[in-house]
Order: C-alpha cells, then sequence, then structure tokens
C-alpha cells in the first residue's frame, strides 16, 4: 500500500483553521492551487457523499467528516496521470487539524493501491504541500 504524508505548523488556532476548511465544496483557501471547482450532485459540502471536480480532473467523493476531531476524508475516483482510475486505486485522502504549542498542525495523508506507488506519491506530495503552504499563506495573510 502506498502512502503520502505531508504537515503543517500553522500560528492559527484549530477552530479557525477548521472553519476554513471543513467544506468540502470550499477551497478558495487555495487559490493558487485550486482554480476551479466544480459541484456534483445534490450534496452540500459537509454531507458525506458530496463531490466535487478540481481543476477539471480531480474526481473526489467526501467519505468522512468529523467535527469533533477536526478531520474529513475523501476517495479520488478518477484524476489525471498516476492517479487516473485505471493506475490507483482504494485512493483515501485524509486532512487533520489538531492544537499545538504555536496554534495548530495540520496533516495532510493519504492511502492508495498502485502498481507504480512511487509515482502516485512523487505526484500528490508536492500538490498536498501547495495546498498546505496556501492554506498558511491565507490564514496569515
Amino acid at each position: 500500500m502506498g502512502t503520502c504524508y505531508n504537515k503543517i505548523e500553522i500560528n492559527a488556532p484549530v477552530n479557525k483553521v477548521w472553519d476554513m476548511i471543513r467544506d468540502f465544496h470550499d477551497v478558495s483557501w487555495a487559490p493558487n492551487v485550486v482554480v476551479s471547482l466544480e459541484k456534483v450532485g445534490d450534496k452540500n459540502g459537509n454531507e458525506i457523499g458530496a463531490k466535487r471536480i478540481l481543476n477539471g480532473v480531480f474526481h473526489e467523493t467526501l467519505t468522512e467528516l468529523d467535527f469533533g476531531s477536526f478531520s474529513f476524508a475523501y476517495s479520488i475516483d478518477d484524476g489525471p496521470g498516476p492517479v487516473a482510475k485505471d493506475a490507483v486505486s482504494n485512493y483515501t485522502g485524509r486532512v487533520k487539524v489538531t492544537a499545538s504549542d504555536t496554534g495548530c498542525m495540520v496533516e495532510w495523508s493519504s492511502t492508495f493501491e498502485s502498481e507504480k506507488e512511487n509515482e502516485v506519491a512523487d505526484f500528490c506530495n508536492p500538490i498536498y504541500m501547495a495546498l498546505l503552504n496556501s492554506l498558511n499563506e491565507t490564514l496569515s495573510g
């Protein structure tokens, strides 16, 4: 099983960060990374089963949302290159916010199955880090 893992310390309270990222249909906090988001279906961004298409190519579904632990999980159902549906399976991404001494830590991780695990990780890790950096910039700006 392949994995990705990225994290960032953010000088902001957990609740503030969670309020910004918890809506699956709102990634306005990452304007330099996500240039388009299309809502798919009738579920709201805070309902399990909510679907979205990011940047016209990443088809994702919200699979878990836990307000108590400030975390959510999603599947990538299809995407470009190494995350295309015929190249990867059982892709689950997870985002979790936890309190730290300086504010909070945001972790973005994933697990997946692929014959080319390194290619998937090399593709996804920079995207997750860019998303985390964008979140930090938005909160500190």
